[in-house]
């Protein structure tokens, strides 16, 4: 009888211990900048061998192990009665998922290239078929499943077949640094070469002999900024440095024209570029520059016979606008204008097919993809704007993909259509016909009915004036009359615009009375180029009154109530969510930051970390630029935490994140339960294994979804 009872003691010890809310030590470590004294209580649980940790995460020193780990004990303690939902909610997307699905095969040359899942799989399998065939009996190239086996963590990197077909290219990243090792298989043998390259940022691409690969390295601080030569048949060792980019405030990418003419090294940080080229051809040659980089010009650069296609903002151009040159001499001297600039109208993706141009672009908030065909005379590529035609759709918000494959000579692009309501329909559309032909609709297993769903347009008053659009998804039988919750997500940075897309997982919370919302707030381009500026730098904090002015008019308009918002965001989107708890606490009812980049202001001053350099155009330099450290200084979640009644947080960290390193999100949910005057909850829960996106298998994402959502509804009282 005794041991029964002992038993039970400790568990009821141990479940009293993790009700305890962790209470980090407090070690004041003091710093001062243009004048002004930095103490920082927290810094300690920044780990000082935080690059060794990304690749050996057991290096975590034991003290920071133990804290985040009594923080995750404590999170669960305190959402163990969401266990059931948690579960009821995974299977309920899950079942939504069709399991062995497949994406429609993209021709090229003699085969078509695809990945599919089988039921039960976590990760895709690469897959191709001879042209025409069957898709069922699939050569499997790359099998994820095997490949992560055994392994808490597994992502996919760049994958790039060699024109020949006989070789595969891969990278994959198994601890969630993003540091990436690229392999080669032979496809005849399906087997790996031994010539395995580390510590690569995934980026790759081949040269048109089939045996030249060029890939990028990252430097000590994880940056990209080498580009390197490898041929089949060489020791590692023996790659050739073909670009090295000397400022540290810069990364470097690798792409291709559609031509396959030309590799293109892309550098690049987040307001200039420059671009360079690599005959595909001449994979020996050295680099040519096509325009030389100078503060705030940004191209990119497509080709079509003698000429570039070049997609620019000079000269004014704030939404870009499309000018050819001659091959041989790209200087922005020669540049001759085919598309010209149109306020408002922003290009996003321009593809150069041999005889049409297909480009995506957005105006009023939405998207629609314009073709135009394309002659040739003796002066070069010029358009025929009599052949020009757009493709749009007429719902009130919706998302648009535009893909045009991996062949150059033919008629077909394919593009993608969804809206909060719709299901993903992929379209082949003849450019030349116009005639569209659906080759997929999404399938929900367990079934979806568009019609039992509304989709709204509104648009927020912003302080300034400015229109905010916020899109909505609700049931129809949803009360509107401010009773129902609302979960309000936002992001607003980098000029990455919020597609309005269909998602089944949301649909969790939708069916249970929330009403789902987008805000597209400044610091993206769902307006523009102007909506992105308007949001960045001394203008960052239009960001956040923008969020809360959508949540204000969603009152208004009575779809919910004050204190009635869940609101969500990650990463810069998690800055938007420690901000406007700061700013406007009372407005929601709780806030789920994923991986939040909140310590802004000591990132900023870190030069070391792997982003800090290329981010200080987004934010501003605060070391050497004393309004810069002021305007961040007055938002930095972190350093804005104070004595107030905060809602409920659930803030999300992964220990191997590079881009937001795990002591961000420690150190504010550390501060915040320090100076919380409420009574809500203040969680932190870091996943020991993984990095910035979270869970990397299909099934064990919607298990991290399903874990937020209950979290939402238990504070909504809708457990």
């Amino acid at each position: 009888m005794t041991a029964p009872i002992a038993s039970a003691s400790v568990e009821q010890d141990t479940a009293a211990v993790q009700a305890v809310p962790p209470v980090a030590r407090r070690v004041p470590v003091t710093a001062t900048h243009h004048g002004v004294v930095l103490v920082d209580d927290y810094a300690w649980l920044r780990a000082g061998n935080w690059q060794e940790v990304m690749r050996k995460p057991a290096t975590l020193a034991t003290d920071i192990r133990a804290h985040l780990e009594a923080e995750n004990a404590y999170t669960d303690a305190m959402l163990v009665d969401t266990k059931a939902l948690q579960e009821t909610l995974f299977l309920e997307m899950k079942a939504r998922l069709k399991e062995d699905d497949r994406q429609v095969p993209q021709p090229d040359g003699p085969f078509e290239y695809f990945p599919r899942f089988v039921k039960g799989g976590q990760y895709p399998q690469l897959c191709r078929i001879p042209r025409g065939g069957c898709a069922d009996d699939a050569q499997v190239l790359l099998d994820g499943n095997a490949a992560a086996e055994g392994k808490s963590y597994w992502d996919l990197g760049g994958t790039a077949h060699s024109n020949d077909h006989t070789l595969l290219a891969y990278a994959t990243d198994d601890k969630g640094s993003e540091l990436y090792t690229i392999r080669i298989r032979d496809l005849a043998t399906g087997k790996d070469f031994g010539d395995e390259i580390p510590d690569t940022r995934g980026s790759l691409q081949w040269a048109n002999d089939s045996k030249t690969l060029f890939y990028i390295k990252v430097d000590e601080h994880q940056r990209p900024l080498f580009v390197y030569r490898h041929v089949i048949g060489t020791p590692v060792s023996d790659d050739v440095l073909v670009y090295q980019e000397e400022d540290s405030g810069f990364f470097v990418g690798l792409s291709a024209t559609q031509s396959q003419k030309f590799i293109l090294i892309d550098i690049h940080d987040h307001e200039t570029s420059e671009v360079r080229l690599i005959d595909a051809d001449d994979p020996l040659g050295q680099p040519q520059v096509v325009a030389r980089r100078r503060v705030g010009h940004q191209y990119d650069v497509e080709h079509h016979g003698s000429h570039l296609v070049i997609t620019t903002n000079s000269d004014g151009a704030e939404d870009f606008r499309i000018v050819t040159a001659p091959v041989n001499a790209p200087n922005e001297a020669n540049w001759r204008e085919i598309v010209p600039h149109k306020p408002g109208r922003l290009l996003i993706d321009v593809n150069i097919l041999a005889n049409h141009m297909a480009r995506l672009e957005r105006e009023e908030s939405l998207p629609r993809i314009v073709v135009t065909p394309l002659k040739t005379d003796a002066e070069g590529d010029l358009l025929d704007r009599s052949g020009e035609h757009s493709i749009a759709f007429d719902e009130e918000a919706y998302a648009l993909g535009l893909s045009a494959g991996y062949e150059y000579d033919t008629t077909r692009i394919r593009f993608t259509y969804s809206s909060l309501t719709t299901p993903a329909e992929t379209y082949d559309y003849d450019m030349t016909t116009r005639e569209r032909a659906l080759r997929k609709r999404q399938e929900v297993p367990s079934g979806h009915n568009p019609a039992d769903y509304v989709t709204r347009r509104l648009f927020a008053p912003a302080s300034d004036g400015e229109l905010v659009p916020v899109t909505l998804l609700y049931k129809k039988t949803t009360p509107l009359n401010g009773s129902a919750p609302l979960f309000l997500y936002g992001y607003g940075a980098y000029g990455i615009s919020m597609p309005a897309s269909f998602s089944t997982a949301r649909l969790s919370l939708v069916d249970r009375g929330f009403i789902f919302a987008i805000a597209h707030v400044r610091g993206g381009k769902d307006k523009g180029f102007r909506w992105y500026t308007d949001g960045k730098m001394k203008k960052k904090k239009n960001t956040f009154t923008d969020f809360i002015a959508a949540g204000e008019h969603l009152i208004a308009q009575g779809f919910t109530r004050r204190g009635r918002i869940v609101a969500n965001g990650g990463s810069a989107g998690g800055m938007l969510m420690g901000a406007v708890a700061n700013m406007a606490p009372d407005l929601f009812l709780g806030i789920i930051a994923d991986v939040p980049f909140v310590d802004v202001l000591n990132t900023m001053l870190d030069k070391d970390l792997p982003l800090t350099p290329p981010e200080w155009p987004e934010w501003g330099n605060p070391l050497t630029n004393k309004d810069d450290f002021d305007n961040i200084r007055s938002y930095s979640p972190y350093d804005n935490v104070e004595a107030k009644r905060y809602p409920h947080i659930l803030a999300l960290a992964g220990l191997t994140d590079p881009r937001v390193t795990y002591w961000e999100p420690a150190k504010w949910i550390a501060k915040l339960r320090t100076l919380n005057t409420s009574d809500n909850l203040v969680l932190l829960k870091t996943n020991m294994g993984a990095g910035h996106g979270g869970a990397s298998g299909r099934f064990d994402g919607l298990k991290d979804t399903a874990f937020n959502f209950a979290f939402a509804l238990k504070v909504a009282g809708l457990v």
